[in-house]
């Protein structure tokens, strides 16, 4: 599915979030938003996704090609993993698959199928109280496979998680993304993340967020390891891009605490 953010501003009451933000995302194309804190990359998000209507310009979807089997076009994943305590990994993944007209059998497949993808097969009986972290967000992974999204959206999907468990999930990530062709828009914090994952990253400057640079990284993605001199001198050249405004968005969040 090929969209267009085009010209999408948006306020918060007398607060201006962003201003004129206007990019395409290619179909099989990952896209990286970064910026200092509070320059919108959420609440761009959630415009992309539909969660939340812009004040001023639109999101077109230009085509409308979807996987085979799509159940939602536009899929979340987030950051607090949103796992139901009660029921199962099977289940939670279950949970968007129930109000679609799909047969038990069907539904049991597309399971077994992301729980395979996603390495939970045998954590299907388990309950997110005995999962840790990591399992937690590859489940909420799982979830959002299971409906076969034209286009993944991921609200800084790693953050909550340590080192280690980032470091592991990134490497899966990268996996399925250059396994899978999918499309995605990522909203990260870490350039690293974002240049081991995106086709371009969009970069944000401060409030109102405004499209600072698009940044192109041409190395393929199943090309990439951690520490490869591309992709450092991609990650360098983002960090001098929104080096200052990051520190002075730093320190105004220090000012308002």
């Amino acid at each position: 599915m090929r969209l267009h953010i085009k010209n999408v501003s948006h306020s918060y009451d007398q607060v201006e979030a962003l201003r004129d933000i206007d990019f395409g995302i290619e179909p099989g194309e990952v896209v990286a938003l970064i910026g200092p804190s509070g320059c919108g990359k959420s609440t761009l998000l959630s415009i992309i996704g539909g969660l939340l209507k812009p004040t001023g310009g639109e999101v077109l979807m230009c085509d409308q090609a979807k996987p085979e089997g799509c159940l939602n076009p536009l899929t979340y994943v987030f950051q607090d993993f949103a796992l139901l305590p009660w029921r199962t990994v099977a289940g939670n993944i279950s949970l968007v698959l129930e109000d679609h007209a799909l047969s038990k059998s069907e539904r049991d497949d597309r399971i077994a199928e992301v729980l395979a993808q996603t390495n939970l097969s045998d954590f299907a009986d388990a309950y997110p109280k005995q999962l840790s972290g990591g399992m937690k967000q590859r489940v909420g992974i799982a979830r959002a496979l299971a409906v076969r999204p034209a286009v993944l959206l991921m609200d800084e999907p790693l953050s909550a998680l340590d080192a280690q468990t980032r470091i592991l999930l990134l490497d899966e990530f990268s996996d399925m993304f250059a396994r899978t062709g999918m499309t995605a828009v990522y909203v990260t914090h870490n350039l690293n993340e974002a240049v081991r994952l995106a086709h371009k990253v969009v970069a944000l400057r401060r409030r109102p967020g405004t499209i600072k640079e698009i940044h192109d990284i041409d190395v393929p993605i199943k090309d990439r390891v951690e520490g490869m001199p591309e992709l450092i001198a991609h990650e360098q050249a983002l960090w001098a891009l929104i080096r200052d405004e990051a520190i002075a968005a730093d320190k105004e969040l220090e000012h308002v605490a």
